[in-house]
């Protein structure tokens, strides 16, 4: 049975019920875990005041499942660290997209990963399985390297969050080099878009 393209409604009340407007019934993170998982797409809207909070509520359903007594961790420690990191810096405004690109590529693999997984069960040994995942690592490590040199410039010349509105200024007013800033901004991201499309290419 096809699913429908529209995304299914859930409405988010005061005490913290949640409810599928689809099948007229309250559900927990759990079902809402399992549609995702099943690849049911849905929006959580808050029933008083009709904001979107999706995004809070996924995050609380990957919160869940991090926690979940005797479950398996999929965020690393250092990986969460250094994701606190680049809240207010710089960088912030690529990291989105990099980790897109990054778990859209996984996605791919998906199938080549299960494939070594079944051969490294078979063989009695996971050998094959450390080599690909340490080849991803190596890869993702040099992709964050190729940022650094950017986070560094970006941390060096302003600290917390940019003032949209002094940047857009003309550079005339200040007298300064504000519009060479912006442009040498603009071609650091087109540099890093390159990059990523390259990386998602080999991928492929």
């Amino acid at each position: 049975m096809a699913k429908s393209e529209e995304p299914i409604t859930i409405k988010k009340y005061a005490n913290r019920r949640l409810y599928n407007t689809g099948t007229s019934t309250y559900v927990t993170l759990e079902d809402l875990a399992a549609m995702v998982k099943s690849g049911d797409d849905f929006v959580v809207y808050d029933a008083k005041t009709n904001e979107d909070i999706t995004r809070s509520v996924l995050t609380q359903i990957i919160f869940e499942q991090e926690n979940k007594e005797g479950g398996q961790n999929l965020l690393p420690i250092n990986f969460l660290r250094q994701l606190i990191r680049f809240y207010g810096d710089s960088m912030q405004m690529l990291v989105p997209r990099y980790l897109e690109v990054s778990l859209d590529s996984l996605t791919r693999e998906q199938a080549k990963f299960r494939e070594q997984i079944s051969q490294a069960f078979g063989m009695g040994g996971f050998g094959g399985i450390e080599d690909q995942v340490r080849r991803n690592m190596e890869m993702f490590e040099r992709t964050f390297a190729m940022f650094a040199p950017f986070a560094r410039q970006g941390g060096q010349s302003s600290q917390g969050t940019p003032e949209p509105e002094k940047e857009t200024k003309p550079a005339g007013n200040a007298g300064g080099t504000g519009g060479g800033d912006i442009n040498d901004l603009k071609r650091q991201m087109e540099e890093i878009q390159r990059r990523l499309d390259r990386l998602g290419d080999k991928d492929k």
